[in-house]
């Protein structure tokens, strides 16, 4: 999503978690995702890192220059990928966590949205009238945790959170980094990040697979 909103054009790889390709292992070999490679063939492979890099390249009022806010968007992220995230693995594979019901996981995944909603009550952003780093790099995880049992989010509170949610899922920058694509394979054309004339997974998958005309 950052690289998106920086205005950079990357080739975007989809893979499988359980069929990943050597490419990918090579550059990272951690394997999780994402992973970026630059073109000076250094690899940055934490979302948050990416993240924070695109904007920088860019410029983006995205990332604050006040000390106050960035020290401000730095506690809501560590807030998020600390133990928001921990909750959240465990609410949505609560089956490889027997140690709770899967209620408990979500009840304590829970004490972030009410920070969330409390926040976005007296603001529509994170730090404040303006959208910020903080946002893009939230929003995924509220997403994958509203998801996890979509009726019950939808009966829950949150207003503020889910107006906040909806903004970003019905956005252009979600819908043209989350269009559907094949799952990569070596001697693929390249498919880029932004691709606006593309829509289906059938469309990328015709581009990405087109015989060279010779």
């Amino acid at each position: 999503m950052g690289i998106f909103l920086a205005g950079i054009q990357v080739e975007q790889r989809e893979i499988v978690f359980w069929d990943k390709p050597a490419e990918m292992l090579q550059a990272s070999p951690k394997g999780t995702v994402p992973v970026l490679v630059l073109p000076c063939g250094e690899v940055i492979d934490e979302s948050r890192d990416i993240l924070q890099w695109a904007l920088a390249q860019s410029g983006s009022s995205l990332l604050p220059q006040e000390t106050e806010a960035q020290a401000r968007m730095q506690w809501w992220i560590d807030e998020n990928d600390g133990q928001f995230k921990y909750w959240l693995d465990r609410y949505k594979y609560a089956e490889d966590y027997p140690e709770q019901p899967v209620a408990s996981y979500r009840e304590e995944g829970e004490r972030f949205l009410q920070k969330l909603n409390r926040q976005l009550e007296r603001h529509p952003y994170l730090l404040g009238d303006a959208m910020s780093m903080a946002d893009i790099a939230i929003f995924p995880f509220v997403r994958q945790f509203a998801n996890v049992d979509k009726t019950w989010f939808t009966q829950a509170g949150y207003s503020a959170l889910k107006r906040w949610l909806d903004s970003h899922l019905n956005s252009s920058y979600f819908k043209a980094v989350m269009k559907n694509r094949p799952v990569w394979q070596s001697g693929h054309h390249p498919l880029w990040l932004d691709e606006p004339e593309l829509d289906t997974r059938d469309q990328f998958t015709a581009k990405a697979t087109a015989k060279v005309q010779g």
